[in-house]
């Protein structure tokens, strides 16, 4: 039976205190990040990782001293290789972390000792990006060339509107929406990690794609178009974001006395932006400005309607058919010049 290896793409995190700072370097060295000529960028990144390093240990503090990212993303990575061996499929599933450990150079060296006949590269970023999907795949490439890992290699490019995707954040926030209707008509934020507009302005599709997956979800809870708003969360640095952001959404239910349902619609793990910001700060903020209810909703995890978008997407990679369930090889409209559906499915 032919052999399969799927590598799973996230960004990583620090799993211990003394590894904050070079987990920040390692995201700030990355020049889809910090888009300047060596050795300037290292040089800046060595200067933002020390200066962030205090504030960065003292979130990480309280989750237990690290991040929460690799077991979740363990955990997914085995229920989906448990669904694809119940499928008939000889595989093994790896993760390939961006900035921290387990890296691309180590995996590309494990992935050539398995010697899959055939590799799917997955991206556990739903909405495709040239700071994350770009940048990870682009990783792997290089780290399998110094491997000479030459394997057919497939790579699933987004999957933002995905039909299972989709009714997977629906079936977890339809009881949110229940609990804060206790509270009065509630409003559903889907917040995402931001940007900076100069990325975007260079033809990313990530904020329109995190929109496209908002409309999906409340057409599939029957949301009015007055029920939902997209947000922007965890901007760092003195450039301008896009918006609006998660902190001013919140501050206006305050004002107007809604009762929000918080969705993170672009994070399938639980880590820093959803168990300190969206659980801690943004909570307190909201009961400083009297929100009648504030309702997180929980990252998609292992559930099974996500590990079943999972092995679809492995399945269509490998078939060569568009992962969009649209017939479409290309998703974003043109104006979006970093689109990169049309280059990798």
């Amino acid at each position: 039976m032919p052999r399969l290896a799927v590598v799973l793409f996230n960004l990583g995190g620090p799993d211990r205190l003394d590894a904050v700072e070079p987990f920040l370097f390692n995201l700030f060295n990355d020049q889809a990040i910090i888009n300047l000529p060596w050795p300037i960028r290292p040089l800046l990144a060595r200067l933002i990782s020390r200066r962030r390093g205090q504030k960065a240990r003292a979130i990480y503090e309280q989750l237990g001293g690290g991040s929460p990212i690799l077991p979740q993303t363990e955990k997914q990575a085995s229920a989906l290789e448990c669904q694809l061996t119940e499928h008939g499929t000889n595989v093994k599933v790896f993760i390939a972390m961006r900035y921290w450990h387990p890296r691309a150079d180590e995996i590309a060296l494990l992935v050539k000792d398995f010697a899959p006949d055939e590799i799917v590269l997955l991206p556990l970023y739903p909405q495709y990006s040239t700071t994350t999907t770009a940048s990870s795949i682009a990783d792997w490439h290089r780290a399998a060339h110094a491997a000479e890992l030459k394997t057919i290699t497939h790579s699933v490019c987004c999957y933002p509107i995905h039909l299972s995707f989709i009714q997977a954040h629906a079936d977890l926030i339809q009881p949110a929406i229940v609990e804060a209707e206790r509270f009065g008509k509630p409003r559903v934020l889907f917040s995402a990690h931001g940007l900076p507009k100069k990325i975007v302005a260079r033809g990313d599709p990530y904020p329109w794609q995190v929109k496209q997956t908002a409309a999906a979800v409340a057409t599939a809870l029957n949301l009015s178009v007055s029920d939902w708003r997209v947000c922007f969360q965890s901007r760092v640095g003195p450039l301008e974001w896009i918006g609006p952001s998660t902190e001013s959404e919140i501050i206006l239910a305050g004002k107007e006395g809604v009762p929000l349902v918080v969705v993170p619609i672009a994070f399938v793990s639980e880590h820093s932006e959803t168990l300190v910001e969206l659980d801690i700060e943004y909570r307190d903020l909201a009961l400083e400005h009297g929100l009648p209810a504030y309702v997180r909703v929980p990252a998609l995890g292992a559930v099974d309607g996500y590990i079943d978008t999972l092995a679809k997407l492995v399945a269509q990679a490998r078939a060569g058919t568009a992962v969009l369930g649209t017939g479409e090889k290309r998703l974003c409209p043109k104006d979006y010049r970093c689109c990169g559906q049309a280059t990798v499915i």
